[in-house]
């Protein structure tokens, strides 16, 4: 991990993955998020994709604890 504990708005992940010209009108972050979260956490009973109330996501960062 790069940054963990960090937050990151959708805004920059969409950014990120798509030129700066698309028309964020849609929950696409939401859905691939979701589909993340039943890749890297279900499986293994944890929570490591975590949600931001009104700043995005982050990935929790263990060695903190």
């Amino acid at each position: 991990m790069r940054r963990p504990g960090e937050g990151v708005v959708p805004l920059h992940l969409i950014e990120h993955a798509w030129d700066f010209a698309y028309e964020n009108r849609s929950n696409i972050v939401d859905v691939y998020v979701r589909r993340l979260r039943r890749k890297i956490d279900e499986p293994f009973g944890r929570k490591t994709l975590q949600t931001v109330r009104g700043g995005g996501y982050r990935l929790r960062d263990d060695g903190a604890a």
